[in-house]
């Protein structure tokens, strides 16, 4: 940790103290201010947030550091301790952790992986596929995903013909991306908790859940990562220097099927993935429609099927199907012997410890959110909206916003938690002047771009933790990493800006600008490689 960057961290933190006697507007910014210098200092968001909601308490108490100490607990810390809602989403992330790591354990998913490397065709491309198949199938967990691709499929990369760099970048691609697009994922609570903190500030009532599910077809930066991917490995478009090291690559060799065949690390079945992540999504699905469907179920209408996913039912249902998910996956938990069981609930614990971590990111958003809330920050920034004539912009700013945020710091999760107690009050100010639906429509997209500028930070931070697994997992030097995915990850934003946060905040749908954005990012390759050849022929004058 950089000792210059932490005194002048805890520098400004002192000057609390001065914004305590000055009278000024901009204080209700001070925690936000606060929070963003810590992380970058200290690379943890626990830090950032908690001094953030620190100073702020300090704002509230009149600077008595003893009163701000105990009113961030007790005024700021307990009524979250209270609700349903935010208790149910730390009960669930620890589940879904353990059911990750029991699936991660058990090997189902190098066995996956060695069916589809026994098709024949371009092994390279076949690896690099199965890689990104597996990554989506770990849907649940970003991080969990991170150590898996790159543990399973590293030494086979290196037989197909497949740089580490390249195998790290499709690990980180299809992390973060997969996991904030996911409508069950151990980001799905933490997400939810954020979204309904927001609306609470900006004064609106909603489902945070639903408010969740809309907000998807316009996270246009997760989307357009997935689909450059995909890109990448069809057209082996390989920009910058991951051109470099894909070259330099030796393609596999003549006995590259048979040492597939001969490589038997793990016997463990199919079915021990397959089955317990269905498991998860039918019971998660049924459970909302049986819990939270106020009328009788039968006959099931789609009227009853939106009622019982607007329900409170949300905590519950995590729980019940993330814990029942889990058992199944102990129960087809590979072993030798009679143990099967026990190792089955090693892993899991070993899962719900990975998240301890998170869990705290989680609640220290939550106070920093109440201390925001107690300070009028979103009323504040709100009215400097109504002065302005910026509508079109702000889903844009907010992304641009969330990926420097996200991008310094490397947390997604610590981001979110800045942000969204600031962008849904200024989106909510923003809209009052258009139409009901178009209301509804523009504050969702206001929600995916916290999302997507969360996610980008995420992709390709330094000090991102899915970065730094993505590379450890692929055995590659963090640094190589993040200068070979940088290309993609710049390319990827300005298209989700150009082709979807921009012109959504005019009202064009979210599915047109997702086929149009997909329809430049496919012909892109094309275009560079004409713009060269142009170049190339272009005589010197």
């Amino acid at each position: 940790m950089n000792k210059s960057r932490l005194f002048s961290a805890f520098a400004l933190f002192a000057c609390t103290w001065i914004m305590v006697a000055w009278d000024t507007p901009l204080k209700t910014l001070w925690p936000v201010m606060v929070a963003l210098f810590f992380v970058v200092a200290t690379r943890k968001a626990i830090w950032g947030l908690l001094s953030g909601a620190l100073a702020g308490s300090l704002l509230l108490s009149n600077g008595n550091p003893w009163q701000a100490f105990l009113h961030l607990f007790t005024l700021h810390l307990a009524p979250s301790l209270e609700s349903s809602w935010k208790m149910g989403a730390i009960v669930f992330t620890f589940l879904l952790g353990g059911f990750a790591a029991i699936l991660d354990g058990g090997g189902g998913f190098q066995t996956i992986l060695r069916f589809f490397l026994r098709k024949g065709g371009d092994a390279s491309k076949r690896l690099q596929t199965a890689a990104a198949g597996l990554g989506i199938l770990c849907f649940f967990d970003g991080l969990a995903n991170s150590m898996m691709v790159g543990r399973v499929c590293k030494d086979m990369a290196d037989k197909c013909g497949v740089s580490r760099v390249k195998l790290a970048y499709i690990a980180d691609s299809t992390s973060s991306a997969v996991a904030c697009l996911a409508f069950v994922s151990t980001w799905v609570a933490y997400q939810m908790s954020m979204i309904r903190e927001g609306y609470k500030l900006a004064g609106l009532q909603i489902n945070p859940y639903m408010a969740f599910l809309r907000s998807i077809p316009s996270n246009f930066y997760c989307w357009f990562t997935l689909v450059l991917l995909f890109v990448s490995i069809f057209r082996k478009f390989n920009p910058g220097s991951m051109k470099l090291f894909e070259d330099s690559t030796p393609a596999a060799g003549t006995s590259f099927i048979q040492s597939i065949e001969d490589d038997r690390k793990t016997r463990a079945g199919i079915h021990t993935v397959i089955i317990p992540v269905f498991v998860l999504i039918l019971s998660f699905l049924f459970g909302f429609y049986l819990l939270g469907c106020s009328e009788s179920l039968l006959p099931v209408t789609l009227r009853r099927i939106a009622a019982s996913f607007g329900s409170d039912a949300g905590p519950l249902v995590l729980t019940l199907s993330s814990l029942f998910a889990s058992v199944v996956a102990i129960g087809l938990y590979p072993s030798k012997g009679s143990s099967r069981i026990l190792e089955g609930l090693v892993s899991f614990k070993h899962g719900v410890r990975s998240l301890i971590g998170p869990i705290f990111i989680l609640i220290s958003a939550w106070m920093l959110g109440s201390v925001l809330s107690a300070l009028e920050t979103a009323r504040y920034l709100s009215s400097l909206i109504t002065e302005t004539n910026a509508s079109v912009l702000i889903p844009s700013l907010i992304f641009i916003t969330g990926s420097l945020v996200s991008f310094s710091t490397g947390t997604s999760w610590g981001t979110m938690g800045i942000l969204f107690p600031l962008a849904i009050p200024i989106a909510a100010t923003a809209c009052q002047a258009m139409a009901p639906h178009l209301q509804e429509s523009y504050l969702h997209l206001a929600v995916a771009a916290v999302f997507s500028g969360a996610v980008f930070g995420d992709h390709c931070s330094p000090f991102s933790d899915t970065t730094i697994v993505s590379s450890i997992s692929c055995g590659v030097e963090p640094h190589d990493h993040i200068r070979t995915q940088m290309p993609f990850a710049l390319i990827t934003a300005v298209v989700a800006i150009v082709f979807g946060f921009l012109p959504a905040s005019f009202g064009i749908s979210p599915f047109l600008l997702l086929f149009s954005g997909s329809l430049f990012l496919i012909v892109l390759p094309s275009l560079l490689i004409g713009f060269k050849n142009k170049k190339a022929r272009k005589p010197i004058s």
